[in-house]
């Protein structure tokens, strides 16, 4: 009998050591806060912009359409629709990204339709669902307190 009471304790221990370890510095709180899943993970939908078929007539407008573009992308931010927008740096076909804060690429679809430059044809949006760290909708808050000017003005 003793034999098998240390066997069950000897068990349960055992279960206990693998048992996923518990987070001391989790906040219940901000997960609820910022839509994150017990991994502190959430679904997100990330769109490559790509070079569309129209290009601008010329360069004043397309420095236009460059500003309208950008101010689509701050007043998404501010929505808290956008949280990750920005170009690549290597003139290839693929022109930046962006990550929205929305779960199906349906709404993100919608949230494209408002660029004008996809209106323009000078991009388009290839749309992805991703999933990834729900810490990222903080990015956004953090931006507007270490950016000095707007890339929209």
């Amino acid at each position: 009998m003793l034999k098998n009471i240390l066997m069950a304790l000897l068990l349960i221990v055992n279960a206990d050591c693998f048992a996923q370890s518990k987070n001391p510095q989790y906040d219940a709180q901000l997960a609820q806060k910022l839509g994150a899943d017990e991994y502190g993970m959430k679904t997100y939908v990330m769109a490559f912009l790509k070079a569309g078929p129209n290009k601008p007539k010329d360069s004043v407008a397309s420095a236009e359409l460059q500003k309208a573009h950008l101010k689509n992308i701050m007043r998404l931010a501010n929505e808290g629709k956008l949280i990750i927008a920005g170009p690549f740096l290597d003139n290839q076909e693929i022109r930046g990204v962006f990550i929205f804060n929305v779960s199906t690429v349906e709404e993100a679809k919608k949230l494209t339709e408002t660029d004008p430059a996809i209106k323009a044809g000078e991009l388009i949006m290839e749309l992805h669902p991703w999933y990834g760290s729900a810490a990222l909708v903080e990015t956004f808050d953090i931006h507007k307190k270490i950016e000095k000017k707007s890339v929209a003005d």
